[in-house]
């Protein structure tokens, strides 16, 4: 029998099923599941056993957003195959995998309990911003970075453009050119640029709700976009977050101006296999458009809940997915003045 406040009988019985296979519930043990609250794009549980706690994260065919978003389920192996690679170089830096079954678009991972792991999404928000972590993100990041562009196999391995297209270009900047017709054109190149290059093996969700402030340091969460390609939407992404944070009214600006600050410096002092201009300029063009898309594409953040901050959102980005900046600091401090 199991036991789950969430999941059907029939399902629960199916996991339960995978997890023997997987030799993670023994013959005639039960497992409790408890749905845990996450992002959109995956159902993730707490699987209790009699003799251990771990989590188990399944691919949704359709994501749990207002506006139609599809995505294959696929996602789940690459997100697996991702957490294997990166604990090569950062073991500290993922979650254990515990085991997996394609099939079902299902993996098994350690479970990091939140009082000793919390969300630095949640931090961020009650204005806890800590510099010195950011520049760890920043640090480890741009390992993954260096490490990947460097190891042959990877671009093969990992080339899921089948997903990243439609998990994050199409939603993100495509439908952000359709908000705002008259930036289509621009936003359409940049959207065209980065699926061009590939560089380095990329998470495709650096956020802060998909990094966990572990106990020796950062851990990355929520692979499913993993793929070969461009390292600059990844820093984009990241730095993103760490502006639309500021964007709150009454918030300490400059605070978060800080740690996007710190973040930048670390990451590239790991930069070694391309030319830092180059990439900065590729994350600075991105960055305008991903400030945008979180107001206007198909995943708005659900934090900028006046009308007043979404429109300085745009009043701010637009100008600069106009007129292209090349360095990152200068749009940092451009948001601290307005």
């Amino acid at each position: 029998m199991a036991h789950s406040d969430h999941l059907s009988e029939d399902a629960a019985l199916t996991i339960s099923a995978a997890l023997r296979r997987m030799g993670l519930l023994g013959p005639g043990e039960e497992a409790r599941f408890t749905a845990l609250t996450g992002g959109v794009s995956s159902d993730i549980h707490l699987v209790e056993t009699p003799s251990r706690r771990f989590c188990i994260k399944r691919a949704l065919a359709r994501l749990k957003v207002a506006a139609v978003w599809e995505a294959p389920t696929n996602r789940n192996a690459a997100e697996a195959a991702w957490i294997r690679q990166v604990g090569q170089w950062l073991p500290d830096g993922v979650p254990t995998l515990l085991g997996q079954d394609e099939q079902l678009g299902l993996f098994a991972m350690a479970f990091l309990p939140p009082d000793l792991n919390p969300v630095w999404k949640v931090d961020l928000l009650a204005q806890r911003v800590d510099a010195t972590f950011a520049g760890r993100v920043g640090a480890d990041l741009g390992l993954i970075h260096a490490a990947s562009a460097r190891q042959a196999g990877l671009a093969a391995r990992f080339a899921n453009d089948a997903t990243f297209q439609p998990i994050r270009i199409e939603p993100y900047l495509i439908a952000t050119a359709r908000a705002h017709p008259d930036l289509a054109g621009k936003i359409e190149a940049v959207a065209t640029r980065t699926l061009a290059n590939k560089k380095a093996l990329i998470h495709g969700d650096v956020s802060p709700k998909n990094i966990l402030c572990g106990q020796k340091g950062p851990v990355f969460l929520d692979a499913e976009c993993a793929c070969f390609g461009d390292p600059a939407f990844d820093l984009a992404f990241c730095l993103n977050h760490l502006l639309l944070k500021g964007a709150r009214r009454g918030v300490p600006r400059a605070a978060y101006r800080g740690a996007f600050e710190a973040l930048v410096s670390a990451y590239f002092d790991r930069i070694d296999w391309e030319d830092r201009a180059d990439l900065e300029a590729r994350t600075a063009a991105l960055l305008p458009v991903l400030f945008l898309a979180r107001v206007d594409g198909k995943s708005p953040v659900e934090y900028l809940a006046h009308a007043d901050e979404r429109e300085a959102v745009r009043r701010f980005g637009r100008p600069l997915i106009a007129d292209p900046q090349q360095d990152l600091i200068a749009i940092a401090n451009a948001w601290i003045r307005q």
